[in-house]
This record gives structure tokens, sequence and C-alpha cells, in this order.
């Protein structure tokens, strides 16, 4: 009887192993059919990435870019000036915003200098399938004489002629290059994975393993290069400008 089981077990996963569609041979061919995010959000040609709404998932929980709601991420530094203080805080809040027909989670962003609110953001993700985490648009109003107003480079996908970008890969590896946001004339930032950014200090720890990449915008901002520094588990422990301007800022704490 036993004899016969094993010969029969043997049978089945022969059969299983030549059959596309069971389990491993499913899992196999979904991997292998992910999509390059230097495919969907090419920085040269004609920009139109494909957003599918049944493609994308309820939560952010991309390791190098976790956004869980009710999370606060707190950051110290100087403007671009090099020498002005300033603070970035960050809360993933429980609000989502529909854009092209995906939930977007709402980030509320807050720049102030010396104790002062200078810009308000709102910043729209939303997470697909493989993991890559894309920019839908931002609500950014920046303080004028004495009022905050709406600047020219606030964008929202699908409207306007706006498009979506990637903000971070589901898989980074090096020299993948991708659009992050798509607003002509006005906002056109682009992103390269230049590898690993080895060990990095910031006020709230000291990591060994860190994931670099290199923001610019060379069609409106020529010669500026923004280095990003992230952590898995964590998210964006530090950036700083590296060419163009001095601005820097780096992670004093995370709240919950």
């Amino acid at each position: 009887m036993i004899e016969r089981l094993t010969a029969m077990a043997a049978v089945l996963a022969v059969i299983a192993a030549g059959c596309g569609s069971t389990g491993a041979g499913s899992s196999s061919s979904t991997s292998a059919a992910v999509t390059s995010p230097s495919e969907l959000a090419p920085v040269q040609g004609r920009y139109a990435p494909s957003i599918d709404p049944a493609n994308f998932v309820a939560a952010i929980d991309n390791r190098y870019f976790p956004l869980k709601p009710g999370t606060g991420f707190h950051y110290e530094g100087v403007a671009e000036d090099g020498t002005t203080p300033q603070t970035d805080d960050e809360i993933v809040t429980h609000q989502t915003k529909k854009i092209m027909g995906v939930d977007a989670t709402v980030v509320r962003d807050t720049v102030s200098s010396r104790g002062k609110p200078i810009e308000k953001t709102f910043d729209w993700y939303a997470q697909d399938r493989d993991g890559n985490v894309w920019y839908m648009g931002e609500d950014s109003r920046e303080l004028r004489h004495g009022k905050f107003v709406k600047v020219s480079d606030s964008w929202e996908g699908g409207v306007d002629g706006a498009q979506p970008g990637i903000i971070m890969p589901g898989d980074p590896q090096p020299g993948q290059e991708y659009r992050q946001e798509y607003y002509p004339r006005y906002a056109l930032d682009q992103a390269r994975v230049l590898g690993s950014g080895g060990h990095v200090k910031v006020p709230y720890g000291s990591y060994k393993d860190t994931l670099l990449t290199d923001e610019t915008a060379p069609k409106l901002d020529p010669g500026v290069h923004e280095h990003k520094y992230y952590v898995a588990g964590v998210g964006d422990i530090k950036e700083q400008t590296v060419a163009g301007n001095h601005e820097q800022i780096q992670l004093v704490r995370i709240t919950h």
C-alpha cells in the first residue's frame, strides 16, 4: 500500500511540475512577468503610464517606503543656503484620496523654519501589486506675505496633463531609472537607484546597510542632484543635495 502511494505521489509530482498553472509554476511565471519600474515610468519618450485601479492594494508596505497610517517621520536639517535651520514633519494620515480610480494614502508634510511653518503639503501615494509605490500628486502651499498660497508645482494625476510616477520601486536594483512625477513645465522629478549607500548615522540611529538614490529634474533644475538614503523597515532616513544647493535633512524620530 505504501509503495502504491509513493508511486502515485511521484506521478502527481511530475504532472504538477509540467503544469504551469499550479502553485509553484504560477508563482514563478508571475515573478517573471513583473515589469521594471524603468518601463512602467520611463524617463525618456512619451509619458503615459498605465494606471489600473485593480492593480493597486490598500496598504503601503514597501520595505523602503512603508506608510502605516498614524506614523510620523520627523526630520531636522538646513535649507538650501546651508545655514538656515528647518524641520520637516511627515504624518501618514488615515485619510485617502481617490485619484485616477485609486485610493491614495494622504501624507501631511509640514516644513518649518525656526519653529514657524513655511510650507504645508498633502502628498498622495499608492502601492501596486508588485510593491511599487506611486506618487499620485501633491497639494503644496507656501507662506507668502503671511498667507499660505498654493504653488504652481502642485499637481494631481489625471488632471491638466499631470501623470503619476514611481517614488520607490518594489524591488530596487542599481541602475533603475524612473519618473517620479510628471506635470509639464512644473514638476518633472526623476530618480536613479545608485545601489548601496553604505553605513549612515543619523540622530534616529546608526545603519550599516542603506539604499541610495539620486533624484534630479534635468529640464527644470539642471545641475541639481539630491541623494536620498533609505533603510529597510524604516524608510527615508537622510536627504542631502550634493550639487546645486546645500539642503539637507536627517531623521531624528518616528512617532506612532
